[in-house]
């Protein structure tokens, strides 16, 4: 997983605390719902695209022939 995919990762499970917490203390919101459930479906999607993706090959180091 690349830096962006676990940051996006740990804001989505940052924003379901918060809104759990929220929605136990002042009651609940559908539209705050309606929001994390957004972002738990972008999260899955940056971490879908970034399995896909290949790793690049690894660079010689200078002066090495193959």
């Amino acid at each position: 997983m690349s830096g962006p995919t676990k940051t996006m990762t740990v804001l989505t499970c940052a924003a379901l605390v918060l809104t759990t917490a929220y929605t136990v203390a002042l009651g609940s919101s559908g539209w705050l719902w309606f929001g994390l459930v957004v972002l738990i479906v972008v999260t899955i999607g940056m971490a879908a695209a970034d399995s896909s993706v290949p790793p690049s090959p690894r660079s010689r180091p200078p002066g090495t022939t193959s």
